[in-house]
């Protein structure tokens, strides 16, 4: 990356503090980024001097808000290049946004027997919302499988479809294995057996390109926080003539054009799906955030990113007895492992307290933890602040960890 790390890393304050007396290494991204000064910066001053709630109020406060808050809504059109921002809908995160797309679809499109696509590497939040669904309405689950190295199989995929294939939903950047999937590709099947596809971002959006007229995509969702912006923000992308379909998920102000006790009509898109009150000071923060990220450059992020994983990966291999789930060709900036016989929390609990920030667990993707034939990895997950002195206290971590087992 062509611009200046340590400056970098000056504009997010976080990472100069000190963990159990030992200077903080960040390698939890994957859950959460960190967010720059003029994000927070943003929040502060908007509660200050522009508080007031949005598109209600003919006074100026409101009037300000209001136009600060559609002002977010266009930078997000232009991050990811939606056609309109009639189809950028503002929700509380990724996972709200595909319980609303899985509640929506589904009481419009979709009845017993029918079937919907995803992927073994799925996060929870886009396989639990499609089984409380196939509870409530019968519809079946079918699963795209992976090779060993963690690549989705896509000759199975073809297989999977039949008349009563509804929606594909599928994770664009795996958070376990870091796998790219090949989603321009899966959508363009998709949409030759007349199907649409729901592309689950969150862990690409802060990594890569992300151009949803590029993909076709019909559907796109992420969080603010994951990109370096505020938690309880989220964005649901939708063509317009999918979002002019779906029904409502919920109802309340904001959302209607007219109440009364015989019949109520809904407000035009994207108002359709943003029932009361919406967060109007945390999509300036993801605004501000966007805009710091146009700011480096997302090409750039990405290559600096990429130099970090590959070093990340030689180092790691160095380590005696080092298992590293995920080898696709094309990956992220995440990487999960396991050393000899060490439990992943034991492992994560003494690098803790050597000041080392590192996931634990199943990530949220027990189906793919039983596909590996394991109950958990660390993970480390890398951003733009990121460097590679950081990667060898890591490694030194965890080398000083293995000798005490």
């Amino acid at each position: 990356m062509n611009v200046d790390i340590q400056k970098i890393r000056e504009d997010f304050p976080i990472l100069s503090r000190t963990v159990y007396g030992k200077p903080l290494v960040y390698f939890d991204n994957g859950a959460t980024t960190q967010k720059p000064r003029l994000v927070v910066d943003a929040l502060v001053d908007e509660y200050y001097s522009v508080n007031a709630n949005v598109h209600r109020g003919v006074h100026y406060l409101s009037q300000q808000a209001t136009e600060l808050h559609e002002a977010s809504r266009e930078t997000v059109r232009q991050f990811i290049n939606a056609r309109s921002t009639n189809e950028v809908v503002f929700t509380r995160g990724t996972t709200e946004s595909i319980n609303l797309l899985v509640s929506s679809f589904g009481d419009e499109f979709m009845e017993e027997g029918d079937e919907v696509i995803v992927s073994v590497m799925e996060h929870h939040s886009n396989i639990v919302p499609w089984q409380l669904l196939a509870a409530r309405k019968g519809i079946a689950i079918k699963v795209i499988p992976m090779n060993d190295r963690g690549e989705l199989l896509l000759d199975e995929y073809e297989k999977l479809f039949s008349e009563r294939t509804k929606i594909v939903s599928v994770v664009h950047v795996s958070n376990v294995l870091g796998t790219v999937n090949p989603v321009k590709e899966m959508i363009a099947t998709a949409h030759a057996h007349g199907v649409p596809c729901l592309i689950d971002a969150a862990q690409s959006i802060p990594h890569m390109k992300v151009d949803v007229q590029e993909l076709d995509a019909d559907f796109l969702v992420f969080s603010a926080h994951k990109i370096y912006g505020p938690t309880g923000v989220g964005v649901l992308y939708g063509k317009e003539e999918w979002l002019d379909r779906l029904p409502p998920y919920q109802g309340g102000g904001e959302m209607i054009q007219h109440v009364s006790f015989e019949k109520t009509t809904f407000n035009e898109l994207p108002f359709k799906f943003e029932a009361g009150t919406p967060d109007y000071i945390g999509t300036t923060g993801l605004a501000k955030a966007l805009d710091y990220v146009n700011g480096h450059g997302i090409e750039q992020i990405a290559a600096h990113e990429h130099e970090l994983t590959t070093y990340a990966l030689q180092r790691l291999k160095e380590i005696p007895h080092m298992r590293i789930f995920g080898e696709a060709a094309e990956r992220g900036a995440v990487i999960s492992f396991l050393v000899g016989d060490i439990h992943h929390f034991d492992l994560g609990t003494l690098l803790d307290r050597l000041g080392i920030a590192v996931r634990t667990g199943h990530h949220c993707a027990q189906p793919l933890m039983q596909r590996l034939g394991i109950e958990g990895t660390v993970r480390a997950s890398f951003a733009m602040y990121n460097t590679k002195s950081e990667i060898d206290t890591l490694v030194a971590g965890i080398e000083r960890v293995s000798k005490m087992f």
